[in-house]
């Protein structure tokens, strides 16, 4: 049996943890971009937090995870219509992956063997209700990068080749990281993902030492570190599926919405995909913490993950984005 390193034993990259767990229980809130040095946790992360979500119930043998008999696709050709629990979904998205591989492609071998069109699913339909994660975001591809973007707002995969007219439901949480010195991301791109955090290899000795010891304990024994943690996850898991159910009665006042927009228009953000997102992650953060409605300090929790990558850069200001946003957030939310 595998073992997956458990989420809350992860030291530290408190930002990265903040942002994923966001998103699970808003997955509406658009992604999560994590560049940074590596080794420091990022796909750890990702796998670390699926693990610990409740599991889905779906029919057994779908393609895209569907929840009920009637959401199975009509290409699919499902015969066991049993409904069982399956863990979220995490699905990896390689570098190298061509376009047919990632959303779906005409069936060869059906095609050959009986002279028959068939779809074959790609990593879109079976990231669907889960996570798709891609390491080295910034190296992908600039169409697929842009394909995978309009899927995951639209949430639908749209496939139209050889004959064939597909479509089945794409909903997942996108998860990117990177190493900034490797290659960036196009500002347009950076904008469609809702938060982004920067992961920073731990500078003091204590830390590093921490990492080194659950890491190891981790290696020398999985099933062992995996149940000394289990309590910590099961907590994180229950906090998470109540902020689900809390989540639809946050409270918005007209005073939070106007300093969403006041933050913004300091920013100088373009458009308004800012403000949409800082209010939806401040409204996950209140549900995360057993708020009955949002308030500044919400929003002060979240506007660096929320608007950091949305800025101009300013070659004046050497201080970063996120420096920039934190500056701004204490003058215009004191």
């Amino acid at each position: 049996m595998s073992h997956t390193f458990p989420f809350s034993a992860i030291v530290g990259q408190d930002a990265m943890k903040q942002a994923m767990l966001l998103t699970a229980i808003d997955a509406g809130i658009g992604g999560v971009l994590v560049f940074g040095d590596r080794g420091t946790g990022k796909s750890t992360a990702v796998r670390g937090l699926a693990a610990l979500l409740p599991p889905i119930t779906a029919i057994k043998g779908c393609p895209v995870n569907s929840a009920t008999e009637a959401d199975i696709p009509d290409w699919a050709n499902v015969a066991d219509r049993e409904v069982v629990e399956k863990p979220t979904p995490v699905v990896d998205l390689p570098l190298g992956a061509t376009e047919d591989r990632v959303v779906g492609a005409l069936d060869i071998e059906k095609a050959l063997a009986k002279g028959e069109k068939a779809f074959e699913a790609g990593l879109l339909a079976r990231a669907n209700r889960g996570y798709l994660y891609i390491d080295e975001v910034n190296l992908l591809e600039d169409h697929l990068v842009d394909l995978l973007l309009d899927v995951a707002q639209s949430g639908e995969n749209l496939v139209e080749r050889e004959g064939l007219s597909i479509r089945h439901p794409a909903r997942f949480v996108l998860v990117g990281s990177g190493n900034p010195e490797e290659g960036e991301l196009r500002p347009q791109l950076l904008d469609r993902f809702g938060l982004s955090v920067e992961v920073k290899s731990p500078k003091d000795i204590d830390t590093r030492i921490e990492v080194i010891k659950r890491r190891d304990a981790f290696d020398q024994d999985r099933a062992k570190f995996v149940k000394s943690w289990a309590k910590s996850d099961e907590a994180i898991r229950k906090s998470i599926t109540a902020a689900r159910k809390r989540l639809p009665k946050i409270r918005t006042s007209d005073a939070i919405l106007k300093d969403c927009a006041a933050l913004c228009l300091e920013l100088g953000s373009d458009g308004l995909r800012g403000e949409l997102t800082l209010l939806r992650a401040a409204r996950a953060q209140a549900a995360f913490e057993g708020s009955s409605e949002i308030t500044r300090a919400h929003l002060r929790a979240v506007a660096p993950m929320a608007l950091s990558h949305r800025l101009r850069r300013d070659p004046l200001d050497e201080a970063g984005s996120t420096t920039r946003v934190m500056r701004t957030v204490e003058a215009v939310l004191p």
